[in-house]
């Protein structure tokens, strides 16, 4: 777990103020930089030492069989891997002869800093050999988000006091060598060199590698230059082998000077483009990136970010540990989307190989929310992925005895991967939030385009999977049997109800869909016989409620079931899916995640308030946030049912899920769903946000120890900005964003509001109402109190 005091409370900054080589992998994760083609982990220039390496493309993967003690019908045989693609991170100094490396010597001071205005990681060392030499190191690093191909490092070397005689190596290497997974399910599998040589060429100034994955029959190119500076005698040769490529730089430098080399690197890898093909798109990348030049680069990154954060910057004034906390969650969302086109999001992002890079149904549920209204062409990208896929989902559908499209509930191709079925195959919920991130944005956008060409077929395949998974009774209700919802320490159960109502949004708005499109329903031979048929299972859907306790039941009959013995479960037997076996979670009322909450915060108009209250009450005495998933939804529901201070408790747990590596496996890559979730927990929270059938709506409640929230959001082409104060609220459209005389309606606690260009309205916040005693936790799994570590100011 990284110490709180690990990274100074910066609002722009994650500065790493001293080198703890205890905590190098989480810090590897924490500061990667990415740009959703290409991600590189935080490692040190020198390579050693490392907790773990990691250089990423996004989507290129290896195949591994999927072994079964019991192998059953439908069992997915083949699992997919990311892989850790050639280094070209790798920036080797020996200063008179001595390597340097932070373990040896005298390490004076040591700096890096991911600037998240500029987009970079910034180094600064300085240290002093074995044999007393002293030297000085800076370094910038950036993968570009405008050449999408591209990372870049700048590397500076001067001697303090003496003349200094200065080597740097700088490589490229495929096949490195990884440290021994852990026995976790959540870790990748351990790919001992998956990269076959097929090409290698050196160059003056670079070199260039190409390698081909054994199974998937990826191939991949890598390529560097270097422009140098340094003094008149400075001699530069570059050699390559199979696996690696390596440019050698020497100089003697005198006090006062300084050797400056800008690596220049380009990644690519397709699965259909010849050898020569994919040699001549890195080369011409590489050409792009000098033309470019250093500086070039550097202002691109700048004025994508500064754009970037006119529109989605969140500032909140009294908390600033999640003052920097949701930046850095942004910062993290945009790397992960920005340049993804038309590829996933996994769940780490591209900042470390947790879960073998895999996709789940968290990016549609938490990642993409935010992007929609802040970056909506990313979003609109990862839906077309999703779409791209869809005859992989309509295989696993037949296979399955099932009509439409069974998204995978892990991949990074399109394949299901899940080996553990009542987890993976069972969790078809998946379908639901595609569709409703599909629904989501294009009421957000009005994007008409892509609901011809993607949307209404999403929905159409999505929609006709329930109808045949799910059968009406002799009664006429209808039931979604054998599921597993969000919550996976309750498997296999029937009539989950974020399942049930989040397929029933599904139908209803399938069947809306083609009325629209009719002829794009004509070429998908919909017929109005199946669309009636949506609309009869969508009417019908059953939600399990339990009358004598008044609540609604995560599934049927889960209310029944025995309760947990929290009080005799020790802290180290968390999460409880490592020291229980999954039996014994699935007979019980103990929830790993929220999945009842958070089916009120996504179909919250499903639900009165008083409903709300109840529900949340009981469910959070049973839910023991083994996910990092968690936290953020219990922020947002807690904040509208009325529990402002327990929704900043839980807003801090989400925020600083990896800032403060709170699950102990940030080493792993961050977790994003959790840093989206801080978006979401003030947004949807305290900003009280909704969109429910198009509506925009907003219901804003601050708690006491944050005085503003100012956030920002995209609707149908308008930036809305909105600035919440403790008694009133503002809400105004930006001026230069649209036409004068545009107008946004909205809705504030419920009645109307018309917002106008260079007209920004002010209501008062209405008296809360009064609030229902604060619920309780499991015994020991309360989030920590924000009182505790946040200040006001």
């Amino acid at each position: 777990m990284i110490r709180e005091s690990a990274y100074p409370c910066e609002p722009w900054r994650i500065r790493e103020a001293t080198l703890d080589l205890d905590l190098l992998a989480q810090s590897e994760s924490v500061l990667a930089l990415s740009n959703g083609h290409i991600g590189l982990r935080a490692n040190l220039d020198e390579g050693e030492p490392h907790g773990l390496p990691g250089s990423y493309l996004n989507s290129f993967y290896e195949l591994r069989p999927l072994p079964y003690a019991e192998a059953g019908y439908g069992y997915p045989e083949q699992g997919q891997t990311v892989v850790n693609v050639t280094n070209g991170k790798l920036i080797r100094l020996l200063v008179d002869d001595e390597p340097f490396d932070v373990r040896y010597g005298d390490l004076q001071a040591h700096e890096r800093v991911l600037d998240m205005r500029a987009g970079t990681l910034d180094r600064t060392v300085e240290w002093v050999s074995p044999a007393g030499q002293a030297v000085r190191v800076r370094s910038t690093r950036l993968v570009s988000f405008i050449q999408r191909a591209v990372a870049a490092i700048c590397y500076e070397v001067e001697p303090v006091e003496n003349e200094a005689r200065v080597v740097i190596q700088s490589g490229l290497v495929a096949n490195e060598e990884l440290p021994v997974t852990k026995k976790d399910p959540r870790v990748a599998a351990l790919l001992e060199e998956p990269l076959e040589s097929e090409e290698h060429i050196a160059n003056g100034a670079g070199g260039l590698l190409i390698h081909r994955t054994k199974a998937s029959g990826l191939r991949m190119a890598a390529a560097m230059t270097h422009v140098v500076e340094g003094p008149d005698r400075t001699v530069v040769s570059t050699e390559a082998f199979p696996d690696w490529a390596r440019t050698t730089i020497a100089c003697v430098l005198k006090p006062g000077e300084k050797l400056r080399v800008v690596k220049l690197l380009a990644y690519g890898f397709s699965s259909r483009r010849s050898l020569p093909a994919l040699r001549d798109q890195v080369g011409a990348a590489l050409a792009s990136a000098r033309l470019t030049g250093w500086e070039g680069l550097c202002q691109g990154q700048r004025e994508y970010l500064d754009a970037f954060w006119d529109a989605a910057d969140v500032r909140v004034d009294g908390d600033p540990e999640v003052q920097q906390a949701v930046r850095f969650g942004l910062f993290h969302v945009l790397q992960a989307g920005a340049r993804n086109e038309m590829r996933p999001i996994p769940a780490k992002g591209l900042t470390g190989p947790g879960y073998d890079g895999h996709v789940f149904w968290d990016t549609e549920m938490f990642v993409l929310p935010v992007l929609i209204y802040t970056q909506p062409d990313a979003a609109a990208q990862v839906l077309r992925w999703r779409h791209a896929t869809l005859d992989l989902a309509r295989e696993r559908a037949h296979t399955l005895g099932l009509k439409g499209a069974a998204f995978p509930w892990r991949t990074i191709r399109g394949h299901e991967t899940s080996g553990y079925w009542p987890a993976g195959t069972a969790g078809f919920h998946i379908g639901a939030g595609i569709a409703d991130a599909t629904m989501r944005y294009i009421q957000a956008t009005g994007d008409e385009v892509f609901e011809r060409e993607v949307g209404v077929e999403l929905l159409v395949e999505t929609a006709r999977l329930w109808r045949s998974l799910g059968h009406h009774d002799r009664h006429g209700a209808f039931h979604i049997d054998g599921v597993t919802g969000p919550d996976e320490y309750s498997a296999v159960s029937n009539d989950n109800v974020y399942t049930n109502l989040m397929a029933q949004r599904n139908l209803v708005g399938a069947a809306d869909a083609v009325l629209r499109h009719p002829d794009v329903a004509a070429a998908l031979e919909v017929d109005d016989e199946e669309t009636a048929s949506w609309r009869d299972a969508a009417g019908a859907m059953t939600v399990p409620y339990d009358a004598e306790l008044g609540v609604h039941q995560q599934s049927e009959g889960f209310t029944r079931f025995q309760e947990w013995d929290f009080e005799g479960t020790e802290p180290d037997d968390y999460p409880l899916l490592l020291t229980h076996p999954y039996f014994d979670l699935y007979r019980r009322q103990v929830i790993k995640q929220a999945d009842l909450v958070l089916a009120m915060h996504w179909r919250g108009d499903a639900f009165t308030p008083a409903e709300k209250v109840r529900n949340f009450s009981y469910y959070e005495a049973r839910t023991v946030r083994d996910s990092s998933l968690s936290s953020c939804t219990q922020a947002v529901m807690a904040a509208e049912t009325g529990h402002l201070e327990l929704a900043h408790d839980y807003l801090g747990e989400a925020a600083l899920t990896d800032l403060h590596d709170s699950h102990s496996n940030t080493s792993d890559g961050v977790h994003l769903a959790s840093l989206a979730g801080a978006w979401l927990g003030l947004v949807a929270g305290y900003g009280g946000m909704r969109d429910h059938d198009g509506v925009l709506s907003f219901a804003p409640r601050l708690p006491s120890r944050i005085g503003r929230l100012d956030f920002s959001l995209l609707w149908r082409g308008l930036r809305l900005r909105v600035s919440v104060r403790p008694d009133e609220v503002t809400y105004y459209l930006r001026e230069g964003d649209h036409e004068d005389g545009s107008q946004l309606e909205l809705l504030h606690h419920g009645e109307p509001v018309t917002v106008r260009i260079s007209a920004p309205v002010t209501v008062k916040i209405p008296a809360a109402p009064a609030r229902e005693p604060e619920p309780h936790q499991p015994a020991g799994r309360a989030p920590v109190r924000r009182g505790m570590h946040s200040t006001a100011g």
